[in-house]
């Protein structure tokens, strides 16, 4: 998961009439070029409402393990789901198997994952093998039940960074004797994405802290030419002051972690970084974690400090790779359900665990679909694994109508978290509903969410309420912890949801090792990676197998949703007006509140009328029809 989405969800809250108006930017206008992200497709209805219309009267929640009101009231959700889920179900928990899920996750731990380096193709070469052998031998395009496996290419992707090895070592002095600055386990990944190596034989230079070294006046009363930076800032923040305008060697960033990952309790965790890739420069970077930036500044405090650096790097400019595998649909093949478990990263859970997860997920279907256990599923199911973002775009890029193929699509990304050793809960982050527009007490953020408004167009589907009532099926013969939030952003999902496909991401958050050094195989469960696959495998076989029967129940499903966030909704209503100073603003703010959820739900149940593979029948019309006009007689 990339985390430089959340700064384009930044906004003020201003609290007016006992609620919450939201002052904010539209994230697309205000984003750099290079970091463009989705805006969910085009609805009838307006996502916000005008400013001059009364906001409802609601306060923003996060919580580092998420327990919404939300997936409480859906309780029993699941008893709605037709028959076909149970007999999938069963076939998948039965062919699914943690153990050679968790093998890829220690393969792909080897590596520093960037898109074009060594260890990213090892991993896609990997989860190709593995897929063969498995019985995906046919090629794009292959004619027939063939199960399908192919590499595509795409241009501009990437300088394919690689380390090849790094260290730095305090030399003997005044100061004290010679030590290594980093443990090259524990601190593996702390040389910076697109460092440049040093000389052969390495680098002996002075240290020099600057402080927060983000400003001129940082530099006043120190030389930094040819040294090494300690500051206590982010390494991009300080590329400019000291390695561009002033000539320094590299950076050493001592830059706190994210309160979340909890740098009080494991003092030698860091986030790791990039720093921009800069040909005149050649300079590198490191993350230091708060147990090795203390000891550094322990060291300066006694006197000039100097340090010895080798580092080996190479560079692989070359076209960006992802690597699709298709079970080919028998009668709809047009038609397809996509998942993405994006590949670059060097994490266990961010993202190996989602790359196996889907990979045993590939294999479990086809195992079922050899068995008999399964017919071939109506519509084809394409699993992509890639870079992040990227390889989704180009995938829908690269062909025309791909976008319009897509039924719904879901995102694997970190989901095999242990939770009593990460602390995430697992989620299904929710494509678009009125809760990211509004936020209210019963549908929790995480706490990666930066805060602010989604600003575009709703459109409801029966993705959300599908994919959780399989989930809470798994959880009910199982004792699984199933949680959902508020669409944040920030994976594969974004990507197609900008094109107007529906889409959902499954994930754990609040991790406290997310995008740092222990983020590692120790931290990851084969168990909690099969209750992922099962589920997300039995609601993308549901929608791509789906006929009317099955529309019925969906149907159902999706009516019983909405009466319960209605009845939810009111039931918060009634408590955030109580406490509201103008009770009239807040009872109008919460009337556009209602609003929003029964046009959202009416575009839901309008969605199941696309399940059928064959020709709609009259009678599930008239089910969606009914279901449509109780939602607007409940008033």
């Amino acid at each position: 998961m990339t985390s430089t989405w959340r700064a384009r969800w930044a906004t003020s809250f201003l609290l007016l009439a006992g609620g919450i108006s939201m002052a904010g930017q539209d994230p697309s206008a205000t984003a750099p070029q290079q970091a463009a992200q989705p805006a969910p497709q085009q609805a009838a209805q307006p996502a916000m409402q005008q400013a001059a219309q009364p906001a409802p009267a609601t306060r923003a929640v996060q919580q580092e393990r998420i327990d919404a009101a939300s997936v409480q009231a859906a309780g029993g959700l699941d008893t709605f789901l037709p028959r076909l889920a149970d007999t999938i179900l069963g076939a998948l928990a039965s062919r699914f198997e943690p153990s050679r899920a968790m093998d890829l996750v220690t393969f792909m731990d080897r590596y520093w994952r960037v898109s074009g380096n060594s260890g990213y193709n090892a991993s896609l070469e990997r989860v190709r093998s593995e897929l063969a052998a498995a019985g995906f031998t046919g090629g794009k395009g292959a004619s027939g039940s063939s199960l399908r496996l192919w590499y595509e290419e795409y241009p501009n992707g990437g300088n394919g960074w690689e380390p090849v090895r790094f260290a730095m070592t305090i030399l003997e002095g005044e100061t004290g004797p010679a030590e290594p600055v980093f443990d090259p386990v524990i601190d593996y990944i702390a040389l910076c994405i697109n460092s440049f190596p040093t000389p052969p034989g390495g680098l002996t230079t002075r240290l020099v802290y600057v402080g927060d070294g983000n400003k001129p006046e940082d530099y006043a009363s120190v030389d930094v030419k040819g040294a090494v930076v300690l500051t206590d800032s982010s390494v991009r923040r300080v590329w400019q002051e000291a390695v561009r305008a002033r000539g320094a060697a590299g950076i050493i960033s001592a830059e706190r972690p994210s309160d979340y990952t909890k740098p009080d309790e494991t003092p030698e965790v860091f986030q790791w970084g990039a720093v921009p890739y800069d040909e005149k420069a050649q300079a590198f970077g490191f993350k230091a974690s708060p147990k090795v930036a203390g000891r550094l500044k322990e060291r300066l405090k006694k006197g000039p400090v100097h340090v010895k650096v080798e580092i080996e790097t190479k560079f692989h400019p070359s076209p960006g790779r992802m690597l699709v595998a298709e079970i080919p649909g028998a009668t709809r093949p047009g038609e397809r359900i996509v998942m993405v478990a994006h590949v670059q990263e060097p994490g266990s859970n961010d993202n190996a665990s989602g790359c196996a997860t889907q990979l045993e997920l590939a294999r479990a279907i086809a195992g079922a679909i050899a068995s008999k256990a399964l017919p071939r599923p109506g519509r084809t199911l394409t699993f992509i694994w890639g870079d992040e973002m990227r390889a989704s775009r180009e995938w829908l890029r690269a062909e025309p109508g791909r976008a319009a193929s897509v039924r719904a699509m879901i995102s694997l990304d970190m989901t095999g978290e242990d939770a009593a050793k990460t602390g995430g809960s697992f989620i299904i982050e929710k494509e678009p509903d009125p809760s990211a527009v509004w936020p209210r007490p019963s549908d929790p953020h995480t706490e990666w969410w930066g805060g602010g408004a989604y600003r575009r167009p709703l459109k409801g589907s029966y993705l959300n309420d599908l994919l959780l009532a399989v989930c809470l099926r798994r959880a009910r013969e199982t004792g699984w912890v199933v949680q959902t939030n508020p669409y944040e952003g920030g994976s594969d999902h974004s990507i197609f949801l900008n094109a107007g496909v529906p889409a959902v991401l499954v994930s754990h958050f609040t991790d406290r090792y997310y995008h740092t050094n222990l983020d590692r195989p120790d931290k990851v469960s084969p168990t909690e990676m099969a209750h992922v696959g099962i589920s997300v495998g039995t609601a993308a076989l549901l929608i791509a197998s789906a006929g009317d029967e099955e529309a019925r129940a969906i149907a159902d499903l999706v009516a019983d949703a909405a009466r319960r966030r209605l009845e939810l909704e009111a039931r918060q209503s009634a408590e955030l007006i109580a406490g509201a100073t103008d009770r009239a603003a807040a009872e109008a703010g919460e009337r556009v509140l209602h609003d929003a959820w029964r046009a959202w739900y009416g575009n839901a149940l309008e969605s199941v009328l696309s399940l059928p593979q064959a020709p709609v029948r009259p009678a599930l019309r008239a089910r969606v029809r009914a279901a449509i006009d109780a939602i607007g007689a409940a008033r």
